[in-house]
């Protein structure tokens, strides 16, 4: 499943060709992703100016003109693909429809954006611009990972008496948002910290030190993806991922890069995902 840092790069390519334009005929192929689509979706979205490209978590959200938003979450399968070539950035002509290609949104600038989804566990919904935080998916959610409300205090106050592993804990999007299972891996090998730890057992100083090397990790993986925006050329116009390389996730029995340690990365399951991280010097 896509990431913060995934998200954030497919806003950021989306944002030239979206922000600003009338979306001159909305097409919805099928009644329903994960859950069914809001009704009259087509015609709500159809004549109107995307105001603003924004995110929120792993969200997506393009405020409207006519004062609502379109929320969009790309699941596990999700693809945002842009054709046509409105700011001559973009290779690609319009291609035949696929099978997948669940809401086209055809721009008034001559761009298409297409929702590509083969196992359809993106969502799609619209909702009032005004108080859009109170949406059922949003509400739940904690502070931005990048933004002033997530700090050391408050990672402090949030792991105190948690007997849940550390790993599991900066996955609950209740505590900070945009968190997946790949970044989190990345920042515990970074802080040295192993995901096994109680986060009510972490010293105080540790759980601190968390909160800028999670920034780093995040905005490095938003830098690589950005690059990869900086020269578009990819066959299907497919936004989103870039290769990363990553200290220890999807390195399993690789020799740890930390200097002088002579550990490799192990594989470890908790609740259902793969934890990687070196056992020698990550405590």
């Amino acid at each position: 499943m896509p990431e913060l840092p995934e998200v954030e790069t497919v806003r950021r390519g989306l944002a030239p060709v979206m922000e600003g334009v009338v979306i001159e005929r909305a097409e919805i192929n099928r009644p329903d992703l994960r859950w069914p689509f809001p009704l009259h979706m087509a015609e709500r979205l159809t004549g109107q100016r995307v105001a603003r490209l924004r995110r929120r978590s792993k969200y997506i959200l393009a405020d409207l003109s006519s004062g609502e938003t379109l929320l969009i979450h790309l699941g596990m399968s999700g693809r945002m693909l842009i054709s046509g070539d409105p700011l001559g950035t973009f290779a690609h002509t319009h291609p035949a429809a696929q099978k997948h290609d669940h809401v086209v949104l055809h721009m008034a600038n001559g761009a298409r954006i297409t929702f590509n989804d083969p196992r359809r566990f993106g969502v799609m919904d619209l909702m009032p611009t005004d108080g859009a935080d109170t949406h059922k998916l949003l509400a739940v959610l904690g502070p931005e990972p990048l933004g002033n409300d997530f700090h050391e205090s408050l990672l402090v106050d949030a792991f105190k008496g948690r007997n849940t592993p550390v790993k599991s804990a900066l996955l609950d999007q209740r505590i900070v948002a945009g968190l997946g299972n790949i970044y989190v891996c990345e920042a515990l090998f970074r802080a040295r910290i192993s995901p096994k730890r109680k986060a009510g057992r972490i010293a105080a100083g540790r759980v601190a030190a968390l909160v800028p090397i999670i920034r780093d990790v995040l905005q490095e993986a938003i830098a690589a993806g950005g690059s990869s925006l900086r020269d578009f050329r990819q066959a299907d116009g497919e936004l989103g991922y870039f290769q990363h390389s990553f200290d220890v996730y999807g390195r399993e029995g690789a020799p740890c890069r930390t200097p002088d340690c002579t550990g490799t990365v192990a594989r470890i399951v908790q609740s259902g995902r793969s934890s990687f991280y070196c056992p020698v010097c990550q405590r």
